[in-house]
């Protein structure tokens, strides 16, 4: 098992979106924004398979809005605007500060999957080694281990949801463009974001779960559990109580993305 990763992807979600707003809030004269992603066509050529519906619909960014950097030009932006945010003490501890919005979209779009990369994730990993103690049959996480996550549930907790979102829509083209040079051109983002929190949310709860060391590794004992995604394990990691806290963050975050949808 992998050193544990931050307050799972809630606060991947919370800091890597949340961590533009400062540069909205403090940007001087409005600019047109650029258009939002180009509507594909009802009928596709023949022969060729229709793209998938979109599921959760994104309003465009407001009109009044700034302009976006482009992609390849977004850290800088997003690295002020983390240190404006968060503080610059919180930004050194937790932030990876290079290639913010593409680790973004490549951790939200690995966290239902098996395994999420931690070289591609804008959040730094939990310090100090994972805490163990002796269980039933053999080793188990030790409850003093969801006290390394404390320190980025309080940065998770600071941002309210609303905000966060607001935010999230008016940064979305660049999420898209991210995501469609992942490889998936056809797809949207924001669906794949909520795929991501219903999975994490539909995590089980487990207090000191078994573990195994087949060679350097932990892995959970139960073969259940280690066949779970890689964002149901961060979950479990990291102890029933704090999963508690992530769930209701990512509850109230999916609650307003989902409110955004045109109504038909």
């Amino acid at each position: 098992m992998k050193n544990p990763l931050i307050a799972a992807a809630v606060l991947i979600v919370v800091a890597g979106v949340a961590a533009f707003y400062a540069w909205y809030i403090d940007t001087h004269a409005p600019a047109p924004v650029p258009p939002p992603v180009a509507a594909l066509p009802a009928e596709p050529p023949a022969g060729v398979p229709a793209p998938p519906a979109i599921q959760h619909p994104l309003p465009p960014p407001a009109a009044a809005a700034p302009p976006l950097p482009a992609l390849a030009e977004s850290d800088a932006v997003a690295q002020a605007a983390a240190v404006e945010l968060f503080g610059g003490d919180a930004f050194v501890r937790h932030f990876v500060p290079e290639a913010l919005v593409r680790n973004f979209v490549v951790t939200i779009d690995n966290l239902p999957r098996k395994t999420a990369s931690t070289r591609m994730w804008p959040i730094r990993p939990v310090p100090g080694p994972l805490a163990l103690a002796a269980g039933n049959s053999g080793l188990a996480i030790a409850p003093d281990n969801a006290l390394r996550y404390r320190p980025y549930l309080v940065t998770m907790e600071a941002v309210e949801a609303k905000r966060l979102v607001a935010a999230y829509v008016r940064m979305y083209p660049l999420f898209q463009k991210a995501y469609e040079e992942l490889g998936y051109p056809k797809a949207y983002f924001n669906d794949r974001l909520v795929q991501a929190i219903d999975d994490m949310l539909a995590a089980p709860d487990v207090s000191a779960p078994a573990l195994v060391q087949p060679k350097v590794l932990y892995q959970f004992a139960d073969p259940a559990l280690e066949d779970r995604s890689a964002g149901q394990k961060i979950m479990i990691r990291m102890g029933p109580d704090n999963a508690a806290r992530v769930k209701d963050k990512l509850r109230a975050i999916r609650k307003e993305i989902v409110a955004l949808a045109p109504q038909s």
